[in-house]
């Protein structure tokens, strides 16, 4: 049968949808068809498929309850293979040729088939009472628990799509393209703002799209298609439907997520599936709207029991009739509206049910007049049926619905509509900080005392009169355009006048009652998708759990994929009313990212294969590779190793390259180095606070070796700071630590002293960096810079000069980090290569030698210089480095990590301290890592250590191995000897001397 055109579920004429075009899907194995335009639920329920899951612990059939995000129950996997998408809401599933989609029932197993008879095992918190012992079984428990939970399977192999992420600012955002969305776009459009306007859904509209009304005198629908129309004329508005603002985060930062491709048959060439937006906006406008809360009574969960406003939307929108017999079960007037259309689609509707005494507003009065029975001051208080609805309980109930007021009568029905009062959907302002608040009138919570730029407007602040939700999101398009810096002056829209009827108020329904105690009553679900009963949530009362936080964890309310839009509200009623107390004293959970999952993939983007740990290049990396380097990896940066020559091992190129540095001139690649400029009025007083040094009186173009620390005194990173004038400054880094050393001062920056004016900036790929070091590097650069005096008089060392290198405007700066004279030649990284080539041309004459990273090691090593990570483990201070003349303890304010250099801990005598090795035998180049103890033998060796070798390198230029260590009370230890175990087996006695083997007075690097 083509469910499209001969299905007794689709009706005749309406909707939304193209009937002229047939759109072929498979559910479940079954070839089915719908129309363009429809949902995959819109679809399922014309072809008549009622089951459509089954229930988390007890196996039951579950039928489609929602229309949109709040779908509980239908949870479908789209696509196969690698393609394969799992736990989306079909409700959300734009139906496409050749859809294919599984239900979960499939993988319920031990629950589909013996859930009732264990349902008894698993009450609230089964998991923390039933399957901890044995320790041993849990392992087997959590495999089948989780194949139980029906919620989908991970795609099988790599997925074949890309994503993307884009930034963006504006002045307004609106997250909701409903009735007020709209409004407020238009308003704030017409202000001139830069406005973006999101919706999850296909179509913008919301509400609108399925409502037969009339605003100013035309229908509805009509009234939108010319807002949208009129939007999009507007350059300073985007439109994103299909879209999701799944998280508001601090500083008004937004993220956004697009379905790009979800909705086409086949991937579009170029086209990304989804993208990932961020949002950073002036103001926003949370226009989500509210959903429909369901009422709470036994059997709630059957197939055919559906939320009034679904039916309503299925069909005005889809064409949809989800059953023949309704029952509508409500307790307020809006709900009236949905048995009217039932009936005017062609279907019965049996009777509405009221909890109220007297429903007498002017759909109820429609609705009489039409010959439906309204039976008043009642309740479905239980549905029957087996697979699905096949009847409503009905009873008379007290005053405020609490208590049964006479006998049941059983109204035959296939379809049980349900309308418990409108939740709004707070998410996104419970996300921003606001905490939600308690309602008595709107029976509801509502957004809270904002705490970001925002506001809310319509549904999603308890409004729910559409003249007073388009008025309410004009005012907010207005006023936060304005707030954006934009006129109003543009933005006069008439009142809206629609022909919505006037309604009575609505009476609060939370529980219905039922002849059993809700112990021993049929099941009474809060939460259809975790199978949170209202039984469960008094057990945990009486258990003791009080706050609704706690609930929520013991008894897996509103952890499923609808985040409590739902069941949150019922339950917290349900809550209060077993502890004694308000709603409001009881509150409400607050709810995180993500409002509706997201995929990983579209948090990945394209940061994933080669891009997930990009590789990044020097700008003379193609020459290094023509001098056929070896190549190192530091931090994500490639960096020449050595320069190997036919013949050569490692060990004869580097001793080559050392000598090359120690006797004439060599050529360092030093680009990686972390560059970060800092500028700013408060630029000298930032630096003070953040390194242990002082900065406030470091002379404009001289250079200070600096340590940062972290609060708790131990080195975090070290490097150079260059004065570059009275307000700027170049900080060097290590090059694996440049990027969080940038976000530690951005941390102090922003977070702790916001009142310092200054400004952080990572430039460490805008310079080409060339050491030339070497005696005979003066000579060398002279060749190719004229316009600076290199003498050492007029250029000292640490100090920094600004002139041109081969013509190109550099940076010279005369530190070392080889103990040799040496100069640190900065330009832009566009003319890196050219100035590069100048500096050996001009070199050649002196036997100019490139050399890499290892030798660097090595010359450093021979000085006694640290590196951060590798002779440092994170929990060194500076005096354990021997760096105390690095620490300025007088500051007025202090610095980073001061106080805390006065731990005890921090003043231990057997501290371990940085200091220098060599073999007693002279020939042995030491493990790095190896431990070192006192004596040589295999006991000496288990449980004894001393301390460890931190680095160890043969050194040419001394023509012996030297070593680095860490050893307890090392600077007291001069001279003792120590034995350091080898991979042999053996041990090899070493020595402990000074970290400072080549020219202890640093004379080379001052000439």
């Amino acid at each position: 049968m083509l469910a499209a055109d001969r299905s007794s579920r689709r009706l005749p004429t309406g909707g939304r949808i193209d009937r002229s075009k047939l759109v072929n899907f498979t559910f479940d194995g079954r070839r089915l068809q719908g129309c363009e335009g429809d949902t995959l639920a819109s679809a399922l329920l014309a072809n008549g498929v009622d089951l459509v899951g089954r229930s988390f612990k007890y196996g039951r059939p579950r039928g489609i309850v929602g229309h949109g995000a709040e779908e509980p129950n239908a949870i479908v996997s789209v696509g196969e293979g690698s393609r394969c998408t799992p736990n989306l809401r079909a409700t959300q599933v734009e139906l496409f040729e050749g859809l294919t989609a599984t239900s979960n029932v499939s993988s319920q197993g031990v629950a589909k088939r013996a859930g009732s008879a264990l349902g008894r095992l698993m009450p609230a918190g089964f998991y923390y009472k039933i399957f901890m012992a044995p320790a041993g079984l849990w392992r087997f428990w959590e495999q089948r628990l989780r194949n139980a939970a029906g919620l989908g399977r991970v795609p099988e192999g790599a997925d074949p799509d890309f994503y993307e992420k884009i930034n963006h600012h504006v002045d307004v955002l609106i997250a909701g393209a409903g009735p007020a969305g709209i409004a407020a776009a238009l308003a704030a459009g017409r202000c001139g703002a830069r406005v973006m306007l999101v919706d999850e859904q296909a179509e913008l509209g919301g509400s609108l799209l399925a409502s037969t009304l009339h605003i100013d005198g035309q229908p509805a629908a009509l009234w939108l298609e010319q807002a949208i129309a009129e939007l999009h004329t507007f350059p300073n508005v985007q439109l994103l439907p299909r879209s999701t603002v799944f998280g508001y985060y601090d500083h008004n930062l937004l993220a956004v997520l697009e379905r790009c491709t979800d909705h086409l048959p086949a991937p579009a060439q170029g086209i990304p599936r989804q993208r990932l937006h961020r949002v950073r906006a002036k103001q926003t406008v949370l226009a989500t709207g509210a959903v429909e809360r369901p009422a709470t009574f036994a059997n709630n969960d059957l197939p055919g029991v559906m939320l009034a406003s679904a039916i309503f939307v299925y069909v005005n929108r889809y064409a949809v009739a989800p059953g023949e017999r309704l029952v509508l079960f409500t307790s307020d007037d809006h709900a009236y509206q949905t048995a009217l259309d039932w009936q005017r689609g062609g279907r019965e509707v049996v009777a509405v049910v009221d909890v109220r005494a007297d429903p007498n507003g002017a759909l109820p009065q429609a609705v009489k007049a039409a010959g439906v029975e309204v039976i008043a001051g009642s309740g479905v208080i239980e549905a029957k049926g087996r697979r699905r609805v096949t009847g409503a309980l009905v009873a008379p109930l007290d005053a405020d619905g609490s208590r049964l007021a006479g006998a049941p009568r059983l109204l035959p029905c296939d379809l049980i509509a349900t309308s418990a009062g409108w939740s709004p959907l707070v998410h996104l302002s419970s996300q921003a900080g606001a905490t939600p608040v308690w309602s008595d009138e709107a029976l509801a919570f509502l957004p809270g005392e904002p705490r970001q730029q925002t506001r809310s407007a319509g549904g999603a602040r308890g409004t729910m009169r559409l003249a007073d939700c388009l008025r309410e999101g004009t005012q907010a398009g207005t006023q936060t355009a304005a707030l954006a810096g934009h006129s109003d002056v543009q933005a006069q829209m008439p009142p809206f006048a629609t022909d919505e009827p006037s309604e009575e108020p609505s009476q609060a329904l939370f529980l219905v009652p039922h002849l059993k105690p809700v112990s021993r009553a049929p099941k009474q679900f809060v939460d259809e998708q975790l199978d949170v009963t209202a039984a469960d949530i008094e057990l945990a009362a009486r258990e003791g759990y009080r706050s609704v936080e706690h609930v929520k964890r013991y008894t897996a309310l509103g952890f499923g994929t609808d985040q409590g839009k739902l069941g949150n509200v019922n339950g917290v009623a349900i809550l209060a009313n077993a502890l004694g107390q308000s709603i409001a004293e009881t509150g409400t959970t607050m709810f995180r990212p993500a409002y509706t999952p997201v995929a990983f993939g579209a948090i990945a983007g394209r940061d994933v294969g080669d891009l997930f740990d990009p590789e990044r290049r020097t700008p003379m990396h193609d020459w290094h590779q023509r001098q056929g380097a070896e190549w190192e990896d530091v931090g994500r940066w490639k960096r020449p190793w050595y320069y190997p020559r036919p013949g050569e091992t490692m060990a004869d190129a580097v001793a080559r390259e050392c000598l090359a540095a120690r006797r004439g001139v060599a050529i360092l690649d030093a680009s990686t180095l972390g560059k970060i400029d800092v500028q700013g009025p408060d630029a000298a007083m930032f630096l003070d606070r953040i390194y242990s040094g002082g900065f406030l009186k470091l002379g404009v173009g001289r250079c200070r070796y600096g340590l940062m620390l972290r609060e708790d005194g131990t080195i975090f990173d070290d490097g150079v700071v260059a004065r570059l004038s009275e307000h700027r400054y170049l900080l060097h880094t290590t090059t694996g630590n440049a990027e969080a050393v940038l976000a530690w001062l951005e941390l102090w920056r922003q977070t702790e002293w916001p009142e310092l004016q200054v400004y952080c900036t990572s430039v460490t790929d805008h310079w080409a960096t060339a050491a030339v070091v070497g005696p005979q590097s003066r000579a060398v650069l002279a060749k190719v810079c004229e316009d600076v005096d290199l003498s050492v008089t007029a250029f000292p060392f640490m100090a920094a000069r600004a002139c041109h290198v081969a013509g190109e405007p550099a940076r010279v700066f005369r530190i070392s980090f080889s103990g040799e004279l040496a100069f640190e030649v900065n330009v832009a990284a566009a003319a890196g290569q050219r100035v590069w080539d100048a500096l050996l041309a001009a070199g050649e004459a002196f036997g100019i030698t490139p050399y890499g990273t290892e030798t660097m090691h090595v010359l450093r090593a021979e000085k006694g210089f640290i590196i951060v990570g590798q002779d440092t483990d994170g929990s060194m201070t500076p005096d354990d480095m021997g760096l105390a003349w690095a620490v300025r303890r007088n500051k007025r304010f202090g610095f980073l990590g001061d106080r805390s250099l006065d731990l005890a801990d921090h003043q231990r005598p057997d501290r371990l301290q940085f200091v220098g090795l060599e073999t007693v035998d002279g020939e042995t180049v030491l493990a790095e890592g190896a431990q070192l103890v006192r004596g040589e033998g295999v006991r000496d060796m288990v449980g004894n250590m001393e301390g460890y070798v931190t680095s160890s390198y043969f050194s040419a230029a001394l023509n012996r191995p030297i070593a680095l260590a860490m050893i307890k009370a090392g600077r007291q230890r001069h001279a003792e000897i120590l034995h350091c175990s080898l991979a042999t087996g053996r041990s090899v006695a070493v020595r402990i001397v000074n970290p400072v083997f080549y020219d202890p007075d640093g004379e080379r690097q001052r000439v």
